[in-house]
């Protein structure tokens, strides 16, 4: 069954997503600052809010089924963006890249990120329609990838750090100033005009968005073949990522559980793939090319709860982890203290 919605809808909602998009980046523009706490919470409380807006809408027009879809895309497209924060992080870090400035960092690698991810679901939507066996593909990269997350070897941290091809690239083919002029990309030192780290920082961004991009445009693909769930889905996760940015601070480091979630997740919807690959299977050494029919279909709503209670039992599992251990790193600093004090008290005694 094919997504059914009027036109004038698809298109609206893409138009004022897009001016919503465009004066985000506006306000970036001309004001160029940390936000506050409450700042970032309201945009993130809004673009929340008007995800679930939409789904509300889609269900109205569409029915519950697509508009489950959409929550379901969107959660996932969500938890993988988050992931995409502690990236993020790390190349901030890594390039010091002054926080006055790091708005306009986060946002232009959300418009590189919408605009390859554009790209990726117009090609896997036209492999679908004309190749389904992609499905098992799909859904055996997205296992592999589960695996990689759950059990990353190197981590995040070495992938930053050894910086990535187009990067070491840049350095060699032009001439970088050692110091930020804002955030313009190019600055004159000593009258010669020179590029600024900015654009690494950019280059470092785009291909981590690329890669991510490779990762998530199969995932939402498990959940729905819809091109413009998919894409509204990928658009409504990105919106906000920034105000998420500085709202979550340094929690990030907190969610040391995180990347399970998002592993079991992947794990889920590859294994999803895989069994619907094998349900509308046309592959003719499988069975003689005919439809497996044994293979369960998972619903769309069974998706929605395992990402829902996934990313939750991740989340929760972090917080308390961390509070723990900074309760006992409290309780070994208290044992420290009452060890020096009893110890200075010894040394009293003994000397009277």
């Amino acid at each position: 069954m094919d997504l059914a919605l009027p036109l004038w809808f698809e298109i609206g909602s893409l138009v004022a997503l897009s001016l919503i998009l465009l004066a985000d980046l506006l306000l970036i523009l001309k004001r160029p600052h940390i936000p506050s706490t409450r700042e970032s919470s309201l945009w993130v409380v809004f673009y929340v809010t008007l995800a679930l807006i939409f789904a509300a809408l889609m269900w109205i027009f569409a029915g519950g089924e697509y508009a489950g879809q959409f929550v379901a895309g969107w959660l996932t497209e969500y938890s993988l963006s988050i992931d995409n924060l502690f990236v993020f992080v790390l190349i901030m870090t890594q390039f010091a890249v002054p926080r006055r400035y790091q708005q306009e960092v986060l946002m232009v690698g959300i418009i590189i990120a919408l605009v390859l991810r554009g790209l990726f679901i117009l090609v896997g939507a036209t492999v679908i329609e004309h190749f389904s066996p992609i499905f098992y593909l799909f859904g055996a990269f997205l296992i592999w990838t589960a695996i990689r997350q759950a059990f990353p070897g190197g981590d995040h941290d070495d992938d930053v750090k050894q910086e990535n091809f187009v990067v070491r690239l840049l350095r060699r083919a032009i001439d970088i100033s050692d110091h930020y002029d804002g955030a313009k990309l190019r600055t004159i030192v000593d009258g010669k005009k020179m590029w600024t780290p900015m654009v690494i920082v950019f280059a470092a961004i785009g291909v981590t968005d690329l890669l991510f991009a490779i990762d998530s445009i199969p995932a939402i693909f498990g959940i729905t073949q819809s091109p413009f769930i998919v894409f509204t889905a990928n658009i409504f996760a990105l919106m906000g990522l920034r105000q998420l940015y500085f709202l979550l601070g340094d929690l990030l480091d907190r969610l040391r559980y995180l990347h399970y979630g998002i592993a079991f997740i992947l794990a889920f919807i590859g294994v999803k793939l895989i069994l619907h690959a094998m349900h509308v299977n046309e592959l003719p050494f499988l069975n003689n090319g005919e439809p497996i029919e044994w293979a369960p279909e998972i619903s769309t709503w069974m998706s929605l709860a395992v990402i829902v209670l996934s990313m939750a039992v991740a989340t929760i599992a972090s917080l308390w982890a961390s509070a723990r251990d900074r309760r006992v790193a409290l309780e070994a600093a208290d044992a420290a203290r009452a060890a020096t004090r009893e110890t200075g008290t010894g040394t009293d005694s003994g000397a009277k």
